[in-house]
């Protein structure tokens, strides 16, 4: 354990055996839930200090194996039991060099950053005439074979939402505009990023390709060089640009998940799984995405201990490899899928405050319903009619057990200003509104990890 681990230990420890309610046997919910909102620096010292000593760790690659072992020297300092980690095999693209250039007629240099799984230009780079689609529909419609030679442009109208719902209607540029532009003879693609600043960053992000298509190079540019780049085909002349990507797969590579958990009393009550993941992208710290979710849920079952031995053993899913094809979650879900679960959540949407609560749980749970929503209410979060859906890392897990799902939905309206790019750091981690949500998780934690009632919204045969 290294000299900044030890600190950060006794700081946790004298922090909960000094302040919390660990020592009020008579402590209440919202006595634990008003603490957190007021008090609460772990999940802050998570993030700081995964952002600090890590920084960037893709998945599969060396800094992403630092941040293992940093997570478990970490959780097992701050208390938690059965600390672990499950390795699994996985697949691993690295990024290369990365430039592009209008050559022809207004010649310039634009910001540019490979998309997760891109083919390579090769070392020499190429040029090619840019073909303009304003939307993913109108690359779909274009004829097969139509592109031959060329570099496809795809541009799109994502705006801020609190809900992050323009991110589903226009991310697809990224997730198989590649792909269907490889089907159509593209030699390259660039994509306006799926993004909602106007920073001259551009927003990386994995894109698949399908069985039998031989991946092309894939760009994404910043959101004020697409625009920049649609005013120059508005002008009506051929456009060219020379563009050089040379990423490359390395093979299969080691990654894994961090568990941790808190032990409950009843083991035949099924378990609650929380989770957030471990890897981030390469050009930023990873501060948001998601450092603030392992901050987040690791604050509030810390705070759960403290509010005494929950009846349901709660654990701490810090899934690796998110970022490059969820294989954190569904190595969990493969090796879990006969242990049961009751409840799922995640947090992966930052560290803005929690707006509204969503929930798939059985009839038979209303009564428990009513009390999170009333626990959650001095915290301004509010109950919409939305089933709860989970997370991708819990997705696996969820697809197999149908446990209950409860969903802490964040205000997500600046959140796709930082996603994947080299501005997601520290410095934008809010810490008032980080505290609300460790106020809001452990709300919820104390509650559903108290209750013996089933939370499966389906009946297990």
């Amino acid at each position: 354990m290294n000299t900044r681990t030890r600190t950060f230990a006794a700081a946790s420890l004298l922090l909960f055996s000094t302040q919390s309610f660990a020592a009020n046997a008579q402590s209440t919910l919202p006595e634990t839930r008003d603490f957190a909102l007021k008090n609460d620096q772990v999940a802050y010292d998570i993030i700081e200090g995964l952002t600090t000593e890590i920084g960037p760790r893709q998945g599969g690659t060396e800094a992403e194996a630092r941040a293992r072992i940093w997570s478990l020297n970490t959780l097992k300092a701050l208390g938690f039991e059965n600390v672990r980690i499950e390795e699994y095999q996985m697949p691993t693209w690295v990024r290369g060099e990365e430039e592009a250039e209008v050559t022809s007629p207004f010649k310039q240099k634009l910001a540019v950053t490979a998309l997760g799984n891109s083919g390579s230009t090769g070392e020499p780079g190429m040029e090619a005439e840019i073909v303009y689609f304003p939307s993913l529909d109108d690359l779909r419609a274009a004829p097969e074979g139509s592109l031959k030679g060329k570099i496809a442009f795809v541009s799109h109208a994502m705006h801020r939402t609190q809900d992050g719902s323009s991110y589903a209607a226009f991310g697809p540029a990224r997730f198989v505009g590649p792909n269907i532009a490889a089907k159509k003879g593209a030699a390259a693609i660039i994509i306006r990023s799926a993004g909602t600043d106007y920073h001259r960053n551009p927003h990386t992000g994995n894109t698949n390709f399908e069985a039998g298509v031989i991946p092309i190079p894939a760009g994404a540019i910043s959101i004020p060089d697409a625009e920049n780049l649609e005013r120059m085909l508005a002008r009506g002349k051929p456009v060219t640009m020379r563009l050089k990507l040379t990423p490359k797969n390395i093979g299969m590579q080691t990654s894994g998940n961090v568990i941790a958990e808190v032990p409950g009393s009843n083991p035949q009550l099924p378990i609650i799984v929380i989770a957030c993941h471990l890897d981030s992208w390469d050009l930023g710290t990873g501060a948001i995405d998601d450092a603030a979710g392992c901050g987040i849920i690791g604050a509030a079952a810390k705070h759960l201990k403290s509010y005494g031995k929950p009846k349901r053993t709660v654990r701490l899913l810090w899934a690796g490899a998110e970022e490059v094809g969820i294989w954190g979650g569904k190595d969990y879900g493969a090796k879990h899928a006969t242990e049961a679960h009751g409840l799922a959540m995640e947090s992966d949407f930052g560290a803005g405050n929690v707006w509204a609560v969503d929930f798939l749980l059985p009839e038979s749970a209303s009564d428990l319903k009513r009390q999170i929503i009333g626990a959650l209410a001095p915290l301004g979060v509010v109950p919409r009619p939305n089933p709860a859906g989970g997370g991708a890392d819990i997705g696996a897990i969820i697809a197999v057990q149908k446990p209950g799902i409860i969903d802490l939905q964040q205000d997500g309206t600046k959140y796709f200003d930082l996603h994947h790019t080299p501005d997601d750091t520290l410095d934008k981690i809010d810490k008032t509104e980080l505290r609300q949500n460790v106020a809001a998780w452990v709300s919820v934690l104390a509650l559903t990890a108290n209750y013996d009632g089933p939370l499966s919204p389906e009946t297990k045969p």
